[in-house]
């Protein structure tokens, strides 16, 4: 080697072994410019460093730093404190590298999952997507979507960015998520963010962690059932792992869910099947959030009953607490798996967060609900939960020696703080 290059080579080589033992920082996608931040809470913000890294955070809304350091795995975690809703604002991390963040909106964030009715954008067709595209011009809504992929192990990244909703990015996202977010945006008027984790075909079983499944021998046997298909994994756990572990434990204020259509293969087991997804969702977090789930609408599935037997199991999923279902037997087309009619069943979801989470709106989210039937001689007697409301004034018209029916006539109109349809 010529001589005048050794010093040369030895600088490279010094220069390349001094980065190397100095790691930048880093974190998962879910973090990055544009993003909406839960208001008023402790939020975890986690990554990755050289094992005793110091990494220091700061915010626009903070009087001072905050710092930790990287353990002995190479991981770190900040409790950042978040205001009430506002911005935008820069957030900055510091170790032996600078992360910035700008754009960053702080309100409400909802996770948006489930399959194709979910996932189903305002371009894949609905019943008013031009004139929707059009006026999706809100910088206040960001969008983040996760890209499908799967994995046998819970894994720490997912593909994804913030994105500020203009009608360039509405378009792809999904339209149930955006007409749920743009409702409570104008019911709320804070920022919203809204996180859409779906795939379409598949089954529940998927989008939950392996363990729970397999160490319950009635789960196990149903999920044995599905069948492999083309265009998604059916196995347990494959979806969950890499679209739902990496967003755990981004703070949210509830999640939203559409699926079913999925499971007409197992009907029988779908209670169990969803009360455990909740139920291991919420256990990830270490928060008993909010969810309101789709009644999967009325089609022709492998056979006349499946999906009613879905329907049903969907409803005896209600007894699970903080849980609330969308109905959509009305706005249904049978002839066609995908309503599209994503407008209404957006604004249903928003309703119910609106009514039970945030109560700025008075009113019932829910009709009567199926209860019991009992034979008499060659009739069958039906016999139905009914809202509270309705129930008060059976109660009085019979005081009144009056017949329960007319409950239905002097029923007042619900208090609405804000428009309920739009």
């Amino acid at each position: 080697m010529n001589r005048l290059l050794k010093p040369f080579f030895f600088f490279v080589s010094f220069f390349m072994f001094f980065a190397a033992a100095r790691a930048n920082i880093s974190m998962p996608e879910i973090f990055s410019g544009n993003m909406v931040l839960q208001q008023n809470s402790d939020v975890k913000i986690w990554g990755w460093a050289k094992p005793g890294e110091p990494v220091k955070l700061s915010a626009d809304w903070l009087n001072s730093e905050i710092e930790t350091k990287a353990d002995n795995q190479g991981t770190w975690s900040l409790q950042l404190k978040t205001p009430k809703a506002g911005g935008p604002y820069t957030v900055r991390l510091k170790g032996f590298n600078e992360i910035v963040f700008e754009n960053v909106l702080i309100g409400e964030v909802w996770l948006c999952s489930g399959q194709s009715n979910m996932e189903w954008s305002a371009n894949s067709g609905i019943t008013n997507k031009e004139e929707a595209i059009a006026r999706a011009d809100y910088p206040e809504i960001r969008l983040f979507t996760v890209s499908h992929s799967t994995a046998k192990y819970p894994q720490n990244h997912c593909a994804g960015e913030w994105k500020v909703c203009t009608p360039a990015t509405m378009r792809e996202f999904s339209a149930i998520g955006y007409f749920f977010g743009k409702r409570l945006k104008e019911a709320l008027d804070v920022p919203i963010g809204l996180i859409n984790s779906s795939w379409g075909g598949t089954p529940a079983e998927a989008w939950m962690p392996e363990e729970v499944i397999m160490e319950d021998d009635f789960l196990k046997k149903a999920a044995s059932e599905q069948k492999p298909v083309p265009w998604g994994p059916v196995e347990p756990a494959r979806i969950y792992n890499s679209m739902i572990a990496p967003l755990v434990p981004f703070q949210m204020a509830g999640a939203i869910w559409y699926q079913g259509e999925g499971n007409t293969i197992n009907p029988y087991a779908y209670k169990e099947l969803l009360e455990t997804l909740i139920t291991s969702w919420r256990k990830d977090w270490n928060n008993d959030f909010p969810f309101y789930f789709a009644q999967i609408a009325p089609y022709k599935y492998g056979d006349n009953y499946t999906g009613v037997e879905v329907r049903d199991e969907q409803r005896q999923a209600l007894e699970l607490k903080n849980t609330g279902m969308v109905i959509l037997s009305d706005i249904g087309d049978t002839t066609d798996i995908h309503p599209k009619n994503k407008l209404d069943a957006g604004i249903r979801f928003a309703n119910m967060a609106l009514n039970r989470h945030y109560n700025v709106i008075d009113v019932e989210d829910s009709g009567p609900l199926f209860k019991a039937m009992a034979v008499d001689k060659n009739k069958a007697v039906i016999s139905f939960t009914l809202p509270k409301d309705y129930i008060q004034l059976i109660k009085k018209c019979r005081a009144l020696k009056l017949p329960a029916a007319m409950a239905f006539f002097i029923l007042p109109k619900p208090k609405l703080k804000e428009k309920l349809w739009y």
